[in-house]
């Protein structure tokens, strides 16, 4: 995979499992980068995120628009699991 790009970042694992479920799905390549310090036993990864994707610029508009869709269904949970 040339030329990638950091297109954003992910606030935790889950959200990275599924993203890469539906990336792979669409046949779209892209590489996740963790910000998981052992040294730091993880405490990085709470004030900056899980991590990053990286992906060709080309595909930068469709993941960023599967991601706003994977945080609205999981608002969306969120606010009819707490009513």
């Amino acid at each position: 995979m040339n030329d990638l790009e950091k297109i954003a970042v992910l606030e935790n694992e889950v959200q990275a499992r599924v993203l890469e479920s539906l990336l792979k799905d669409r046949g779209i390549p892209f590489i996740f980068k963790s910000y998981h310090d052992l040294a730091l036993d993880g405490l990085y990864q709470v004030s900056k995120g899980w991590g990053h994707i990286e992906a060709p610029v080309d595909f930068k508009e469709e993941i960023l628009e599967i991601i706003q869709s994977m945080n609205k269904e999981a608002a969306e949970d969120n606010s009819r699991n707490h009513t």
